[in-house]
């Protein structure tokens, strides 16, 4: 019911994973929504045996459309000029600041994987329904979810029943009557069942690790991949020597370049000494597919955005914001010709453009290396593919940036596999923070987020995205804009 939290690759596995319990198991599955079924929460239900919904509930079936936002002409209305310097002819992270339309590059390139993502959608929604990608594709066009009704006749949906009928089916599904009891388990305790990969006795392990979020300097927090913590975490796992192999479970757009390096030297050195096997989630871009480079094997669902080989500096100039609208002026006072750069009050000269772009074109250089040494592949074969173009997971398995398509289930069997055990334990990193010290160090925050949002309303997406302008500090190696496909 409603929206759906995860992203396209993790509910492929999700989805996998229900389809591998109806062959293995001989039970059935049952999806039902009495609300409203988005087009990902769908995707997941034709795993089902059947799909009911409720008799006036709603089907978000219409296909993919990726949007982005421009803040060109606000920026300037507020007096804020961006200077960029970027390397990759589809490094669009910083049109959204400069144009205010899409570049055609970036038009192809997000044409190319929201379309690749879809086929795969489409494909598989086919199969499961018993129809043609052709057929699937008219009912999107047509929004025939919209009217129950016609969710049922074309097919998307096999019946219309509310909650009771509901429980009435499974009863007798279950071999059950209507006026038996029968045991709802909801999900909130089965997460508490233990998982029997976690509970074994033995001393062999496999380190799972997840980096979701921004990639960041220093500790970070819970919701970025801070380059020290991760950094140290990965050194103690590469040093164990219990631990026999190591899963990157990565899930991230990128980030700060010089954050990713530190992360990818510690890979690098890992990989030198056990497997180390990168499990891509929903995003492994950019910096996100930087610290993946130096995987012994590297897998990706075919709904993952990965690539985006490329890097980028923005600097802000806040002088006019300043002097002509809030009436503030700065003087500086150097030792050297350039001992203010780089100043966000004043436009850069051509002499620190010409110095940024050099940082630029090695940062490049570096990442474009890292990968084809990682990939076995020339630097000439990565420059083509890489310019900072954005590929699918299916694209990305095309020409050769991962090994194979797979969830993070068939990573840690991948992973055993190459360090050749059979019995082991599981530990996940990083270790989650104790709940209660959580919310005491969130409390301040969240009472500020809260009002924040009370006041902005819908508008807080606008203030949180701009927000980020102030935190691009560094080159970056981030995914062009964090698009949402839906």
């Amino acid at each position: 019911n409603g929206l759906l939290a995860s992203g396209w690759a993790t509910t492929e596995e999700i989805r996998n994973a229900l389809l591998k319990f109806r062959e293995t198991s001989n039970k059935f599955v049952i999806a039902y929504s009495d609300y409203l079924l988005p087009q990902a929460g769908y995707y997941l239900s034709t795993a089902a045996d059947k799909i009911y919904v409720n008799p006036v509930s709603t089907l978000d079936f219409k296909g993919l459309s990726g949007e982005i936002m421009f803040y060109r002409n606000a920026l300037e209305k507020l007096g804020v000029e961006v200077q960029v310097t970027r390397h990759g002819k589809f490094k669009g992270a910083v049109e959204p600041y400069i144009l205010d339309r899409l570049s055609n590059e970036n038009r192809e390139q997000i044409k190319d994987y929201v379309g690749s993502i879809w086929n795969h959608v489409t494909a598989m929604i086919a199969e499961s329904r018993g129809m043609t990608a052709g057929k699937v594709n008219s009912l999107a066009d047509k929004l025939t979810g919209y009217n129950a009704d016609d969710a049922v006749e074309s097919g998307l949906v096999d019946g219309l029943i509310y909650r009771d009928q509901l429980i009435d089916t499974l009863k007798i599904l279950s071999g059950l009557g209507t006026d038996d009891k029968i045991a709802m388990v909801p999900m909130h305790r089965y997460t508490k069942v233990p998982d029997p990969g976690k509970v074994l006795t033995t001393k062999t392990r496999i380190a799972v690790i997840y980096a979701s979020g921004n990639i960041t300097m220093g500790k970070g927090n819970d919701g970025n991949i801070g380059a020290d913590r991760f950094a140290e975490l990965i050194r103690k796992e590469r040093k164990d020597s219990t631990v026999k192999a190591i899963v990157l479970r990565v899930n991230s757009p990128g980030g700060n370049a010089t954050a990713s390096d530190i992360i990818w030297r510690e890979l690098d050195l890992a990989a030198g000494t056990k497997p180390v096997v990168i499990s891509m989630g929903n995003y492994a871009a950019s910096g996100g597919y930087y610290i993946s480079a130096p995987g012994t094997k590297i897998y990706a669902g075919p709904t993952t955005i990965s690539g985006s080989i490329g890097v980028f500096g923005l600097l802000p100039n806040t002088g006019k914001l300043m002097e002509q609208k809030l009436g503030i002026n700065t003087e500086t006072v150097n030792t050297n010709e350039n001992s203010d750069f780089p100043s966000v009050f004043r436009p850069m000269t051509s002499y620190e453009k010409q110095v940024m772009q050099a940082a630029i074109e090695k940062t490049y250089s570096d990442f474009v290396g890292k990968v084809a040494a990682g990939r076995k592949m020339s630097p000439e074969s990565v420059d083509n593919i890489a310019q900072g173009r954005v590929w699918s997971g299916s694209g990305a398995l095309r020409l050769g940036l991962v090994d194979s398509t797979g969830g993070l289930t068939d990573a840690i069997k991948g992973a055993a596999a190459l360090a050749g055990i059979e019995k082991y334990s599981i530990r996940e990193l990083p270790v989650a923070e104790d709940p209660y010290i959580k919310i005491i160090s969130q409390l301040g925050a969240g009472i500020r987020s809260g009002f924040l949002k009370k006041e902005l309303g819908e508008s807080i997406r606008f203030y949180r995205e701009l927000k980020e302008i102030t935190e691009l500090s560094g080159i970056q190696a981030r995914l062009p804009y964090l698009i949402e496909i839906n």
